[in-house]
């Protein structure tokens, strides 16, 4: 076993490319395959609560947790951990597993992201893994079970819908960008300022940013998304399927998207995030965000 990679018989040569960062198309099949497997696991579980209002009991915990997402990470971490024992995991539910202690591989999974849309029935909502090596995201999945839609994206290689390769659209101007947000509600004052200027420019804004939406921006369906307070188990896998289809993903100050994967990390309380399909819309984006480009720290 290597790095908690199982049944894989790579030679001292192939270690020494692992910790170099650059990973082989074995080592990267096996990443993959058993994201897939936590993804289905996760949709085995998230089908059996869907449109049953009965079976959905909703706890007085953090970000309105229910017992389809408990059962969902669950599900994920179990096939996680039984292939990769080594690897650390980081769920919105269940926090850091199986212990607090530093690992090169961590996975960060949002089981049911969009929790308020699941709960009314709205299939906007998807499960969400990453895979981080140092930090560095270089797998993210997007999965919406009823739907039944998944994205792909891995570092080095295009990202994928349900097995087909995709690609952002070009948009040469904000004038012409189709806009996805969550609620204005989501925003503080200073930033639902800063972002009306965003939503007075584009030709369409839409309100209900879900998982599913970056989903919609890679496969060339959506122009640009804004969005406030968000965790890391909420954006990290869109990074590798953005930029895998050809967008970019940065914060609010257009810097590239950071977090410490670490029991110990003090990163920001919440991070604003701007994704868009084409450069020349996400830096004209910009523009209108830059006065509220400060990031919230921990307290």
């Amino acid at each position: 076993m290597i790095n908690g990679i199982s049944d894989c018989s790579c030679q001292d040569s192939q270690m020494n490319t692992i910790l170099e960062e650059q990973f082989s198309d074995q080592v990267l099949d096996e990443f993959v395959r058993v994201a897939n497997e936590a993804a289905d696991a996760a949709a085995t579980v998230i089908k059996q609560f869907f449109w049953e209002p009965k079976l959905i009991q909703t706890f007085n915990k953090r970000d309105d947790a229910t017992s389809a997402d408990l059962a969902a990470e669950d599900a994920i971490t179990a096939v996680i951990l039984q292939n990769f024992p080594d690897h650390l995991i980081f769920g919105e539910e269940r926090g850091w597993l199986p212990e607090e202690r530093l690992a090169e591989f961590v996975w960060v999974i949002d089981p049911i992201d969009g929790t308020t849309s699941f709960k009314n029935g709205v299939p906007l909502f998807g499960t969400l893994i990453a895979l981080l090596h140092k930090s560095k995201p270089i797998l993210g999945i997007i999965d919406q079970p009823i739907l039944r839609k998944r994205w792909v994206g891995v570092q080095g290689r295009p990202t994928t819908v349900d097995g087909l390769p995709i690609q952002t659209r070009p948009c040469e101007r904000l004038s012409q960008a189709t806009l996805y947000a969550s609620s204005p509600l989501h925003f503080s004052d200073e930033e639902r300022e800063a972002f009306n200027r965003v939503t007075e420019k584009v030709q369409e804004p839409i309100y209900g940013a879900e998982c599913f939406t970056y989903g919609l921006l890679a496969s060339g369906f959506v122009d640009v998304i804004v969005q406030s307070f968000l965790g890391p188990y909420d954006f990290l896998a869109f990074i590798p399927i953005i930029e895998g289809a050809g967008g970019i993903i940065t914060d609010w100050a257009g810097q590239k998207l950071q977090w410490e994967a670490s029991p110990v990390s003090k990163g920001p309380t919440y991070y604003r995030i701007i994704a868009a399909g084409d450069d020349q819309v996400h830096q004209d984006a910009l523009e209108y965000l830059k006065e509220c480009s400060s990031i919230t720290e921990n307290e």
